[in-house]
């Protein structure tokens, strides 16, 4: 039955992303990348956190949503969630109150209408080979992005990490927020509870998304600073998804 549901959304996800893709891409040679957010991409992104809520039993509850700065409030923000599966990408985009700039590896613009659609919405892809490179571009876009009303999204593991792990935080985030004066958001996901990494199919259940405090950068060092929102993240995932943890260190 789990594996039913999940094609279900799956199958809606293909459908529906064709036509609002392929309008995006059309607009964006008249509209604005903030327009094309609110009006297209959004939309869509949240229909995808509601077709796995009613087709597949995926809810989720928010935790410290207070945290987060209202859509009047134009200051630098960098989010750093937890990444275990594909569902936060889809979550932070629907749900946050300004637009977000994803910094993400340049091979998915090459994926055929979500990858176009990426490209023409003012984020930021790197060549994750070719660091150096890649950090530059972070600096000059992130900074230009975030003058724009835009938050930063960054994955501080850089790629999905499975249940009960860790993998190696890096400090690109607090690089960006060190050198632009911007906050630094800890932001702890339990997704693989009910999308795990690497799979299709979808389990019913309840992902526990918490938001914690704004950290500025202002005067910290991009390495301690990390180490701070590690720490965060980390012990609020043991406290969220303590299952996953059992009999680990």
């Amino acid at each position: 039955m789990n594996a039913f549901r999940s094609i279900l959304v799956f199958a809606w996800m293909v459908v529906s992303v064709i036509p609002v893709g392929l309008t995006l891409v059309f607009c964006s040679l008249f509209l604005r990348d903030d327009k094309l957010w609110w009006w297209f991409a959004a939309p869509w992104l949240r229909g995808v956190i509601v077709a796995a809520r009613v087709l597949a039993g995926v809810r989720y509850r928010v935790h410290g949503e207070e945290s987060l700065p209202t859509a009047q409030d134009m200051s630098r923000l960098i989010l750093c969630p937890k990444h275990q599966s594909t569902w936060e990408t889809f979550f932070f985009a629907s749900f946050t109150s300004h637009p977000l700039a994803y910094v993400f590896k340049k091979e998915l613009l090459r994926v055929p209408v979500f990858g176009w659609c990426m490209g023409r919405l003012g984020m930021i892809h790197i060549d994750r080979k070719n660091r150096n490179e890649a950090w530059a571009r972070v600096a000059e876009q992130g900074e230009v992005l975030m003058d724009r009303g835009k938050w930063i999204i960054m994955f501080p593991e850089g790629t999905r990490i499975e249940r009960g792990k860790k993998g190696n935080y890096k400090s690109g985030a607090t690089r960006l927020a060190v050198a632009t004066g911007a906050y630094i958001v800890p932001i702890a996901v339990t997704s693989a509870r009910c999308w795990p990494r690497r799979s299709f199919w979808m389990n019913p259940g309840t992902i526990d998304v918490s938001i914690g405090e704004p950290v500025s950068a202002q005067g910290r060092e991009p390495g301690e600073l990390m180490d701070e929102v590690e720490r965060w993240i980390e012990s609020e995932m043991h406290r969220l998804d303590p299952q996953a943890y059992t009999n680990k260190p």
